[in-house]
């Protein structure tokens, strides 16, 4: 049976604090499908770790998972991930393309979710706000279902990018409950200029600063219009419920 030194098992449990995470530019993986979508992706995988060649108890220790799956993988992150100049990403734009904005999502829960959307749907890229959650905390990993190695990500000033869109002649969406009915407005989809939704945070909504650049104030009807019954939808699922709505213009 393959060893596994004590260091090493205190450097890998410790990439489950953003401290060192941020320190190496490593985080973890788990399972054997997250894992094996690492080694398809793009990313450079550094160690790969087996249940069956380090033992059952030395899993535990490097594991994160109340069940330690059979394969955990260290994984370095991408390089462009941070992005200190958003006009260096005005590039993306040229062609159109729909694209989401996160306006600091807090919960792990929510980013994974909503990176499977944007996977789903074929979104051209997500752009975060740099207080939002940070993507590689083993909880957004693994909820993101190996999509966080398909969808393009950056933590970006959300309002010096949305800048960049308006710029290009692109639109800029966010939800309200002031908002006009999404489906009763003619959204840009992203086929020809591109287009941005915005995603509030789960407790204050989208904020002043990106209020004030978007163009375009939607609404996401209940049903009945006059019964709207909860006082809004989850972020993740506002987001599926808009991207759905947009992508379905373009059919």
């Amino acid at each position: 049976m393959a060893s596994i030194s004590n260091n090493e098992i205190k450097r890998v449990k410790s990439l489950q604090q953003k401290k060192f995470r941020d320190e190496s530019g490593l985080f973890v993986v788990e399972g054997e499908k997250m894992v094996e979508e690492a080694r398809k992706s793009h990313f450079a995988v550094e160690a790969v770790y087996q249940r069956d060649e380090i033992g059952e108890e030395a899993m535990k220790r490097i594991s994160s998972l109340a069940s330690p799956s059979p394969v955990l993988a260290v994984v370095r992150k991408p390089e462009d991930i941070y992005i200190d100049e958003p006009a260096s990403l005005s590039g993306l734009f040229a062609s159109g393309g729909l694209f989401l904005a996160l306006d600091t999502i807090r919960d792990p829960g929510n980013l994974g979710t909503i990176l499977r959307i944007a996977d789903w749907f074929g979104i051209d890229a997500v752009f975060a706000a740099k207080d939002t959650v940070d993507v590689f905390n083993p909880k957004v990993v693994q909820s993101t279902m190996g999509a966080i190695f398909r969808v393009k990500m950056h933590y970006v000033d959300l309002p010096s990018l949305t800048k960049e869109v308006l710029a290009a002649g692109g639109k800029v969406y966010g939800t309200f409950l002031d908002g006009r009915n999404m489906y009763s407005q003619p959204l840009e989809t992203g086929k020809d200029k591109p287009a941005v939704i915005v995603i509030g945070n789960e407790s204050e909504g989208i904020s002043d600063a990106m209020a004030a650049l978007v163009s375009d104030r939607l609404y996401i009807p209940p049903y009945p219009a006059d019964d709207p019954g909860s006082e809004s939808l989850n972020a993740a699922v506002a987001t599926a419920v808009t991207v759905a709505e947009f992508r379905r213009r373009t059919y």
